[in-house]
């Protein structure tokens, strides 16, 4: 449907001039009405094949049968599921070093081909989300009309933040900006100044705000619209029904797109798990619990985390993830409000809008770059962050969009886009400027003073950052002015804070794969639920383990494998947007509104097109005191027989009572 079926045509000028001879003076006839023939004039055939379109279209909108929710496991998407995962754990622990090797070379290829289409697809995915928000289609429910949200605004804002990146805030916060500081992207401005410090902070809120959450917000939307507004089942595959029919969607083909996001959803996981492992060691290594980090220990973290999770996701939503979230949420606030006093917290306000200003500035360079417009140093750094980033981010999309979905129902879509986007972002804005600012902060200190010992990251012979994000938060907990036993606390809180955030994005990665592999299961079998979060966990370690010994070389395994498993899903996404935009622009709300609009305006110009009798124009005064009511001339009857209230009231045709 066009546009024009919305906003249909009015006269211009132009044409109102031309459609016959008319005098401005009030009370005057106008002359030769019926015979002239107007500039819009329409046939009553084309009339009334408009209409009869328009309701043919929202009887087919609102005759649109739900999808049969199926009962059970299917069978075929498990299995191809659990074989390929059950055979990447294998091969990760019999041999480690060849997973690695054969990811690093998938990942060459995945960036020298495809580097260009997670690039410009982010960026397609971030347009489509504003304009379906901003555009007639933001006013339809994601539910019943009228319908209102299950959950608080506080809670859907915790449950959808904690689940969406926390555990990478945790893990990025401190490391990103300062990494970006010393040693900033390519071909951009000379580390260690004032410009760079608000370009790492800007490109920081590059890869952790818009962009992110307007892929989850993608996902969330064609998932809620469907499942709590056209009554379908919660399965990835069902976003597709207008696309591809309910035929092949209930078969092989909605099957395959349902195994790709189940495994996009174990790899993204899988990574934060890694990450959250790692940190974690690092954690134990600052406060002197153990003196080095192994695969060994890293292995027993990703064991005791999984128990955890899987521990989280059976016992649901509003008994686990919920409060998990909301605990947590106050937890991390109460970390940054601790660094933020105790940080260069001066320098921290001062460089929140150098940072809004260069992200705004540099947006259009950020999102356009590919490996083209520089030598390998950009491909290797792009490797390294911003793909890295949109393909963890389009691997996230699966689950943390289904849960988002999950907790909005009830929302509009500007609300739910509104919401989803703007808020996780300003959180996330604040974060980087409280912990990558203050860690900026301290090192732009320790280098105005020539301190080195006091600063907080190095470089090495080759002019790299010699930074090891594992244990860098708690280097600038422990560059702090506070006491022994605060900081101590502070650590331990850290760890805590990515052991939870972990959990309560595992859990629901573990319940959305078990709903994927039971027909759109709300509530999966715990079989299923457990098998997912355990092989989430064996995956973590298959990935960790093939990175070596080298918690760098560990960091960028887990960054090689993350990008090659999310490349068939970006195609899956792509799809997603020409599905979504069909289905709304057949919502019966919509429909209705277009259809009662048009048969007014149809109205309207036929009554004036085909009149046989001059019309006559009048001024009538509206009165709005009893006192001015009084009129012996009584009220006036309009043309369609209505009424007209006590206080109207007209002269005769031939008086103009004007004032």
């Amino acid at each position: 449907m066009s546009d024009e079926d919305f906003n249909p045509p009015t006269l211009t000028q132009q044409e109102e001039r031309d459609s016959g001879p008319q005098e401005g003076r009030t009370g005057e006839v106008l002359q030769g009405a019926a015979t002239a023939t107007p500039a819009f004039h329409t046939s009553p055939a084309t009339v009334k094949r408009r209409q009869r379109h328009l309701l043919d279209r929202l009887r087919r909108s609102v005759s649109r049968q739900p999808h049969d929710v199926g009962e059970g496991m299917d069978k075929v998407v498990f299995g191809v599921a659990a074989a390929a995962t059950i055979a990447f754990v294998v091969w990760g622990f019999i041999s480690p070093h060849g997973l690695g090797r054969a990811s690093k070379w998938a990942l060459g290829g995945t960036i020298s081909n495809f580097g260009w289409l997670f690039v410009l697809s982010s960026t397609l995915f971030v347009v489509f989300v504003v304009f379906v928000a901003a555009s007639r289609f933001g006013k339809i429910p994601l539910g019943g009309d009228g319908e209102e949200p299950e959950y608080s605004t506080g809670s859907w804002v915790s449950m959808m933040f904690a689940t969406g990146m926390g555990i990478g805030l945790i893990f990025y916060g401190v490391g990103e900006p300062l990494y970006f500081y010393v040693s900033p992207p390519p071909e951009t401005v000379d580390p260690q100044t004032a410009q760079a410090a608000s370009t790492a902070l800007g490109t920081a809120m590059f890869h952790w705000t818009i962009y992110p959450w307007a892929m989850y917000a993608l996902v969330g939307l064609g998932m809620a619209y469907g499942t709590y507004r056209l009554g379908r089942s919660q399965l990835f595959s069902a976003m597709f029904t207008s696309l591809f029919g309910r035929q092949a969607i209930d078969g092989i083909g909605g099957r395959i797109i349902n195994i790709l996001a189940i495994v996009a959803t174990l790899f993204g996981s899988a990574c934060s798990l890694g990450l959250g492992a790692l940190q974690i060691g690092g954690g134990m290594v600052s406060t002197n619990l153990v003196t080095k980090s192994t695969p060994a220990m890293m292995v027993g973290i990703i064991a005791i985390l999984t128990a955890c999770f899987v521990a989280s996701a059976i016992s649901g939503i509003e008994k686990g993830i919920q409060w998990l979230s909301n605990i947590n949420m106050v937890l991390a606030v109460l970390l940054a409000i601790i660094v933020f006093i105790g940080g260069p917290t001066l320098f921290i306000l001062n460089i929140i809008p150098s940072a809004i200003g260069n992200f705004i500035d540099e947006l259009p360079a950020m999102a356009s770059r590919t490996a083209a417009v520089g030598n390998q140093d950009m491909a290797q750094w792009l490797s390294s962050w911003t793909i890295f980033y949109w393909a963890w981010w389009i691997s996230w999309t699966p689950f943390v969009g289904m849960f988002i979905a999950r907790i909005s129902r009830g929302r509009t879509i500007r609300q739910f886009v509104t919401g989803v986007m703007l808020v996780p972002s300003v959180v996330s804005l604040i974060w980087f400027a409280i912990f990558g600012g203050g860690a900026i902060g301290l090192q732009e200190r320790a280098e105005r003073a020539g301190q080195a010992a006091h600063a907080l990251v190095h470089l090495k012979a080759d002019g790299t950052p010699d930074l090891n994000f594992d244990t860098i938060l708690f280097d600038l907990l422990n560059a702090m002015p506070v006491h022994k036993v605060v900081l101590v606390v502070l650590m331990v809180l850290a760890v805590v804070l990515v052991a939870i955030f972990f959990v309560t994005g595992a859990d629901s990665a573990s319940i959305v794969m078990g709903g994927l592999s039971e027909n759109g299961a709300t509530d999966p079998s715990r079989f299923t639920v457990v098998f997912w979060g355990v092989a989430t966990g064996g995956v973590a370690s298959a990935m960790l383990l093939a990175g070596g010994d080298d918690p760098r070389e560990v960091l960028t395994g887990l960054r090689d494998i993350t990008i090659v498993s999310a490349l068939p899903f970006v195609f899956v996404m792509l799809l997603l947007c020409v599905s979504l935009y069909k289905d709304l622009n057949n919502d019966p709300m919509l429909l209705r509104h277009s259809l009662a609009n048009q048969v007014l305006v149809d109205s309207v110009t036929s009554a004036v097109t085909t009149a046989s009798e001059p019309h006559e124009v009048e001024t009538i005064e509206l009165h709005t005191t009893l006192s001015s009511t009084t009129n012996s001339e009584g009220g006036m009857n309009g043309e369609d027989g209505g009424q007209e209230s006590e206080g109207d009231t007209a002269d005769e045709p031939d008086r103009d009572r004007s004032r």
